[in-house]
Formats: structure tokens, sequence, C-alpha cells
């Protein structure tokens, strides 16, 4: 690459390091793709403000890319789809050099007010003929002399619109803006600018501000270029605001299930006592007992008892080890002469007798004084 290339890619990085909002624009959104394919952190679109600085706080919404070319995904879920906007108007962003500005801390006389006024004659004689660049100098040659004449920025920054090159017209209009903010002018010409960069809430934000402080027909033709693609853009955020929304209620809802049962679980696990059998007195205490296993998803077994039943003695002790092998099996007991209903309900005809419940149903029973098959079957269905 020749010394010629290389000074003017050096002045392309600079005016985007004065400038981020370019690397926001469609025509250099490959560029921006490959600066953060290499890990680079682009700034974020910001508004302009009065003083047509890019450090504003207030963050512009991301869909006002010109084209909107990339689809955004947020969180995995929600995928933005393009806007179609009429973009038939944008033009590849002007990456000159800043033009020459005034120094606004100089004093001015009135022999340079009037050299500007001079200069501004020249300008406005130019334009009449059509030389531009003609007009450019002798408007800068105005703002040198007098730095603190708001429409010299304003009209300077007319023409770059006129030139196309609306950085230079954006920053013009902003300095324009800053000296006097009541400048229609300087928001006519900002607005036509940033129409012309596809920044179209931008546009017609500051069209309409111009068209409130002096209104023409210009102005109007702008609008309706301009305001079709700026509602299309607060549609399409509104919509993907409303979605944002309704997934951030899905989560705190989600949330707010996930710490109900979480609560629920360790009000059912206080009610049992890992690695112990637990004495039932009735029906009701049956159920409450099995709710709170099938909250907590464990195998419990109702153990049919009574106090005149040999068998029962003998394998009584076998069921009390096997609840410390067991711990996370919900063991009870109950005497059939003592939970009467509860037996009842089990329709018990003989004791011993072992239920084998799960999540509310019967999936097993084991009748008689079989230790082994009792083992057995606990451990079938502990795993």
């Amino acid at each position: 690459m020749d010394g010629k290339k290389i000074e003017e890619l050096k002045q392309f990085v600079e005016h985007c390091k004065q400038n981020p909002s370019t690397l926001h624009t469609q025509p250099l959104a490959f560029f921006k793709n490959f600066l953060q394919s290499f890990g680079a952190q682009i700034p974020p679109l910001e508004k302009y403000g009065k003083d047509g600085e890019d450090n504003q706080n207030e963050k512009q919404f991301e869909s006002k890319k010109p084209n909107l070319s990339r689809d955004d995904e947020i969180d995995g879920e929600i995928v933005e789809s393009d806007v179609e906007l009429d973009n038939s108007d944008v033009v590849t962003p002007d990456n000159d050099p800043p033009q020459k500005m005034g120094d606004h801390s100089t004093e001015v006389t009135e022999e340079n007010q009037e050299a500007a006024q001079v200069s501004k004659s020249k300008a406005m004689e130019a334009i009449s003929e059509g030389k531009l660049d003609e007009a450019i100098d002798y408007l800068t040659e105005a703002i040198i002399l007098n730095p603190k004449s708001a429409i010299l920025y304003a009209n300077r920054a007319s023409i770059f619109v006129k030139l196309k090159k609306p950085n230079a017209a954006i920053r013009d209009a902003g300095a324009a803006l800053k000296i006097n903010p009541d400048s229609a002018r300087g928001y006519k010409a900002r607005g036509m600018a940033r129409a012309m960069l596809g920044l179209w809430e931008e546009a017609a934000r500051d069209l309409h501000v111009a068209s409130t402080l002096d209104f023409d027909e210009e102005i109007g033709v702008m609008l309706k270029k301009v305001e079709p693609n700026a509602k299309k853009i607060e549609e399409h955020r509104r919509k993907y605001l409303r979605l944002r929304k309704e997934k951030e209620q899905r989560k705190i809802e989600l949330e707010r299930k996930r710490h109900q049962r979480k609560n629920q679980d360790a009000e059912a696990a206080s009610l049992l006592k890992d690695g112990e059998v637990i004495g039932i007195h009735s029906a009701s205490e049956l159920k409450t007992k099995l709710n709170a296993a099938s909250k907590t998803s464990r195998l419990s077994i109702i153990y049919f008892t009574a106090t005149w039943c040999g068998p029962c003695r003998y394998v009584s002790p076998v069921y009390t080890s096997l609840a410390g092998k067991y711990p996370k099996v919900v063991f009870l007991k109950a005497d059939i002469d003592d939970a009467r209903d509860a037996a009842a309900e089990y329709n018990v005809s003989s004791v011993p007798c072992f239920f084998f419940m799960k999540n509310g149903k019967e999936i097993d029973k084991v009748v008689g004084a079989d230790k082994n098959l009792l083992e057995k079957t606990i451990a079938q269905h502990a795993g």
C-alpha cells in the first residue's frame, strides 16, 4: 500500500474516533463487523446533543441502523427481525478530516464582523452560481472571523447537506445549535444530514423542531420521507420491548414458582424423618405424610401392624433397620386398632402388610413377614 493510501486510512481512522456513529451506517457495516471479529468494542450509537458532539447520555435503539442487517438474539430466545426501511436516499458517510471551526474564545471586533459579512455575501453569490465548494471556502473564512455566529455555521451545514457530506453538516449544525439553541436552520440541516445517514428517528425529531421554529416546504417534503421509517422503527422497538417485558414477567413467575416449590419441599421435608419410622394414628395423618412424600418425589411404605400379631413383632425390628438403611424412603407404621380409618381405607385384611406408594399411587404390596422379600421390594423401588 502506498504512502498516500496509508495517510488516507489514518485520516479515516481518526475520523471514526471523533465520530463513532459513522461505523453504525449501512455502507460501513462490513468494516464494523471486521473490527468486531477481532474483539473490538464499537461504541453504541448515541444521541447528538445541541453541541453536535457524540458524547451524550441517551443511547440510541440498535434498530436505527439504516437496514438493521443483523438479527439481534436476546438471551437465546427472542430474535429481532429486520425492519423494512426505505434506504434509497442513504449515502456513504463522508470521511473527510473535520472542517475548520472557529475559536469561540476569540473576541470578535466590529471589523471582523464586517469582514465576515463580506465573506458570507460572497458565499451566497457562489451558491447562486452553483459553486458550492467555493461557497464553503467563503463561509469558512467568515466563521474564522466571527466564530460566534450561529447562522454562519448553519449556512455552511446546509451547503454540506447539498454536497452530501452529512457528517460535516452535523458538526456545523451542532456548533450552530450550541450558539443558538433555537436555530431552525441548524435543526433543519442536522435533520436532513441524519436522514442521509439513515438515522431516521433522530432526523424526524430535528425536522419536527425545525418545522415548529420556522416551517418551510422543504422540511415538509423531508418529513414525508423520514417519518414512515421512523414510525416503523418505533413500532419495531415497542414490539420487542413488549416481548422482552413478557419474557421478564415469565422469568419472574417461574422464579416465584421455583421459590414456592422450594418452600413447599422444605415444609414437606420437615414433616418427614429421614432414617426413622413415623407412627401414623389416623387416615388424615397418613394423607398428610403421603402428600409430603409426593411433593419430594419419595417412595413411601405404609406398614400396617397390630400389637397382638406375632409375625409383626418379628418383622418390626427389621422394618426399623431398613428405615436406617434407606433414609430417603418414607417409612410409615400404623396399628390397625389405633388407626382404624386408615386400615379401612386400604382394606387391610391381614397383618403384617406393606403398601408401597409413589406420587400418591400404590405401586406394589407385600403381605406377610418375609423380610427378604420386603427388602428386595424396597431396593427395587427405592432407586
